[in-house]
């Protein structure tokens, strides 16, 4: 009797609390959150990518293309592209191009964020005016390139021909030789901005008690860089170096303004081959395969580096 009697006390006392209102609304507060980025990152993200990648398996006409209806060639697209002459020399001139824009974008603004952090009249307005090349469209930016660079009457050549460093016109955008100076050249400055601002947040964060230690104990400008700012700022540098990568590798609007890839393929890039595949020679699967490839190299870069960072802050932690 006193078995059954206890059976649906134990029973009631099995069955989970019902949730408060207060968790309840938390819980609605947060799916609130990330659903409406969720549903951003798989529509304006996600279907992309996913039609691109199914784009690449196929032959694409210019009608099938409008209506549909494709067939499948398997990797016949990424056979073409891989195997194409114009595949190594593209490559590596990417290589070249992201590689010298963020070594220079980075050491520039760094230097300038050092110089910053010490404050004195009018700092905020030049800080303020060196956001400008961030600021303005990449095609913008592009063109007042174009015009400095020019052969015949940019300034450039003119200044340079004033302080009697060069005596005859450099043909900047059209010699395979000061192409891709050029390009480089111009994404420097757009990027430079960018490596600043982040660089000098990272800078303000550092206690300023740590420098007045470190004069205490006699050190100068270079030690102090060396052992009290670089090791506090290498998250920051981590990140913008990351953020350079992802933002580099894809560089399109500069190219194209400037040169268009030429001449003959010396500033031809990834992306910008992609561009010419897809909407020059209306080879829109193989486009789409080259697409592919650059966005693996970019996941790539950004995985190996992050592991890197990952394996350094585990040394520090021991």
């Amino acid at each position: 009797m006193t078995t059954l009697l206890d059976r649906p006390a134990t029973a009631a006392a099995a069955r989970p609390p019902a949730p408060c209102p207060a968790a309840r609304r938390a819980r609605l507060v947060r799916l609130s959150f990330w659903v409406p980025a969720v549903l951003y990152l798989a529509v304006f993200f996600g279907y992309p990518i996913a039609a691109n990648v199914v784009m690449s398996f196929q032959d694409y006409t210019v009608t099938s293309f409008y209506r549909g209806g494709a067939p499948f060639n398997g990797v016949a697209n990424y056979t073409h592209v891989l195997g194409d002459d114009l595949f190594s020399g593209t490559l590596w001139n990417t290589v070249v191009f992201t590689v010298a824009s963020l070594v220079f974008q980075f050491a520039i603004g760094l230097g300038l964020a050092v110089f910053f952090r010490r404050h004195f009249p009018l700092s905020g307005v030049l800080r303020a005016l060196l956001l400008l090349p961030w600021l303005l469209p990449l095609l913008v930016s592009g063109t007042v390139f174009r015009w400095l660079l020019d052969q015949d009457y940019g300034v450039v050549n003119q200044v340079l021909m004033n302080l009697h460093l060069i005596s005859d016109p450099v043909p900047w955008l059209v010699s395979p030789d000061y192409a891709m100076t050029a390009v480089v050249l111009a994404n420097v400055w757009i990027g430079i901005p960018f490596n600043m601002v982040i660089l000098y947040g990272g800078l303000q964060s550092i206690p300023p008690q740590l420098y007045e230690a470190a004069s205490l104990d006699g050190a100068g400008a270079w030690h102090k860089f060396r052992h009290v700012t670089w090791p506090l700022l290498r998250p920051t540098t981590s990140v913008v170096l990351m953020l350079g990568l992802i933002y580099t590798i894809k560089a399109f609007d500069v190219v194209m303004v400037l040169t268009q890839g030429g001449p003959a393929g010396a500033t031809q890039l990834l992306s910008t081959w992609s561009y010419q595949l897809s909407f020059t020679e209306l080879h829109f699967g193989q486009g789409a395969a080259v697409g592919n490839v650059l966005i693996v190299i970019a996941t790539l870069c950004a995985l190996v580096y992050l592991r890197a960072v990952r394996a350094e802050q585990s040394e520090n932690e021991r």
